[in-house]
């Protein structure tokens, strides 16, 4: 654990937090333990986080946060081609639900009360939405809403993400299931134009 450095007990807290949900899960993340973990007075996280919800609403909004800088990565090195940004966005999304678990389990809690939770988790999946509106206007996607299939699309990943988390997916198919996948959504949007 880094030490706690004077004006930096939120950045250690969320650290903190991070470690524990990973190593404890979320029911046993506590408020009283990041702050003996920290060397700080039990009451100090209070400061920075009302509750223990207020601590999951915080790392929900980092996780989307950082779900967004990972999903922009991969399209800012994808090109023009739409397949292939659906493709980088797609695998983006499945490297980041299998590689933290709990923290994406807490992201889809659904138990935040934040209003920053939700603006947080509306950029990444306003990045998925825009290739979406991609794919529509190079006719590969039918037009119309681009959120419904955009909620195909996450609903599809989430469920492989959930399969190899639950170790019914070993990873070393996860490339082989997510071409299937992509060319299976693919397959289904150009029938659904027709």
């Amino acid at each position: 654990m880094p030490a706690y450095h004077h004006g930096n007990l939120r950045a250690t807290l969320l650290e903190a937090a991070e470690r524990s949900l990973r190593e404890h899960g979320a029911e046993q993340l506590s408020l009283r333990e990041l702050a003996r973990e920290a060397g700080v007075s039990h009451a100090a996280p209070r400061r920075h986080f009302a509750d223990r919800q207020a601590l999951l609403d915080a790392l929900a909004e980092t996780g989307f946060a950082r779900l967004d800088t990972e999903l922009r990565a991969a399209l800012a090195t994808a090109g023009a081609d739409f397949p292939v940004r659906l493709h980088a966005a797609s695998a983006a999304y499945l490297r980041f639900a299998t590689e933290d678990t709990a923290l994406l389990d807490v992201m889809y809690a659904g138990k935040h009360r934040a209003d920053r939770v939700a603006e947080a988790a509306a950029a990444p999946f306003g990045l998925l939405n825009d290739v979406i509106k991609d794919g529509q206007k190079h006719g590969a996607i039918a037009p119309g809403d681009p959120h419904r299939p955009g909620v195909l699309l996450l609903a599809t990943l989430q469920g492989i993400a959930a399969l190899t988390n639950g170790r019914l997916v070993i990873p070393e198919l996860l490339d082989g299931i997510l071409e299937a996948a992509i060319e299976q959504f693919l397959a289904g949007q150009r029938t659904s134009r027709q």
